[in-house]
């Protein structure tokens, strides 16, 4: 994504966007986007996380149709693709959730991903959950840093920011904001020494 993380911990704790604009990443083509993401999930058209995504960012091309009637058809295939993707994989992305790039789901199912906005070089694993705090409040959505880690079975929830370089553990349940370069674990989550829980690859 073409923001960093300051641009992003502004948007915390906003709505959703309403999705009505293209908010995929505008610092490459479309189809060199969808490259991108394939080669991030291991260039394998049997990964349910590329499948995913690539629906998301069709969902979001199709918001460069202004006319909303010319735009219909596009919005038809959109949901259908959407709910096959739920159905098929248990993986929920809904398109007005902004997702930069290198964006990679990590093994099958049980993923739902309700932030406002995830920076770049993002790996989420299965069965996390990112999102609303409570169902009646619609005006406090999450927002994920870059080069961000989260573990299985991690719930992110409420108007908080997840700084850059960070690690949510497996089964954390996070509900508070997370400094850059720190790691979480625990229910409730605690700040923990991340270089004793995650091996960092040179840069």
């Amino acid at each position: 994504m073409n923001k960093g993380h300051e641009d992003l911990r502004f948007e915390a704790g906003k709505p959703l966007s309403v999705g009505d604009t293209d908010a995929n990443p505008h610092d490459v083509p479309f189809s060199a986007l969808v490259l991108e993401d394939f080669r991030t999930h291991g260039s394998d058209l049997r990964s349910p996380g590329f499948w995913a995504l690539t629906v998301h960012r069709l969902g979001n091309l199709r918001m460069r149709v202004r006319t909303r009637a010319l735009r219909a058809p596009l919005s038809v295939l959109y949901k259908v693709a959407y709910h096959t993707v739920i159905a098929a994989s248990g993986i929920a992305l809904p398109y007005n959730a902004k997702i930069g790039r290198r964006f990679r789901i990590g093994h099958h199912g049980g993923l739902h991903l309700g932030a406002r906005a995830v920076g770049d070089d993002v790996y989420v694993r299965h069965a996390a959950t990112i999102g609303l705090a409570h169902r009646s409040d619609q005006s406090h959505a999450p927002t994920i840093g870059s080069r961000v880690e989260i573990g299985p079975g991690a719930c992110i929830v409420g108007g908080i920011h997840v700084g850059d370089d960070c690690f949510v553990g497996p089964n954390t349940v996070l509900a508070d904001d997370l400094p850059p370069g720190t790691a979480a674990l625990g229910v409730p989550a605690r700040v923990v020494d991340l270089d004793k829980h995650v091996q960092r690859k040179p840069r």
